[in-house]
């Protein structure tokens, strides 16, 4: 008993899956790491105003 060889069709269609796979796992590391650079974000702190110097203006 011998397998029959794999048909055309079948080898189209694992490129298409192949081809979003990719895609899809592209896609999760880019936000993926998009949560990560928003999560571990710190904003810069406000500078100082004249009133809270003391300074006479």
């Amino acid at each position: 008993m011998s397998f029959q060889p794999e048909h055309e069709l079948h080898k189209r269609r694992f490129g298409r899956n192949l081809g979003i796979g990719l895609s899809l796992v592209a896609f999760v590391v880019i936000v993926f790491g998009m949560t990560i650079v928003k999560v571990s974000y710190e904003p810069l702190p406000n500078p100082p105003t004249i009133a809270a110097t003391g300074a006479k203006p």
